[in-house]
């Protein structure tokens, strides 16, 4: 892997969704510490819709298994809405097929629970290029030019 493309997904935008409360906060750690920006956090797929829609994020990194609305059905509806959107599922209990449906519904990577910082960074790495990404530049946005 390039040197850029290493870094190219740090700062990008990031919505976690899991349904439980220690392993987001697990997560934002991971992220936060890899100069990445957590957007927001939801509890299950009806609210991982529900901000993809408002934040936009660049990533979301969203659980298989959760309630009211489980992360595969989420996957579909947010690939449908916004494909542009870089999915990485996550589980804890890791099924060949969970992780086929994942990416036939377009996930650009697996994370497998519990997390390991190398993994989780290197799944965001490897699925930021891979998904035609590059890093937006938020912080020129606003000069003009002469």
């Amino acid at each position: 892997m390039s040197a850029s493309n290493a870094v190219a997904s740090a700062g990008a935008k990031v919505l976690i969704v899991d349904d439980h409360e220690l392993t987001r906060a697990l997560l934002r750690s991971i992220l936060r510490s890899n100069d990445y920006e957590v957007v927001g956090e939801a509890r299950d797929g009806i609210g991982a819709l529900e901000l993809a829609e408002r934040l936009r994020p660049d990533i979301i990194c969203m659980d298989v298994v959760m309630p009211e609305m489980g992360g595969l059905e989420a996957l579909q509806a947010i690939k449908a809405l916004h494909p542009q959107i870089v999915v990485i599922m996550v589980s804890g209990t890791p099924s060949v097929a969970n992780v086929r449906d994942s990416i036939q519904g377009g996930a650009s990577g697996f994370i497998i629970k519990p997390y390991k910082v190398g993994k989780v960074l290197d799944t965001l790495r490897l699925a930021w290029p891979a998904a035609g990404k590059t890093l937006p530049d938020r912080h020129n946005s606003n000069l003009e030019t002469t």
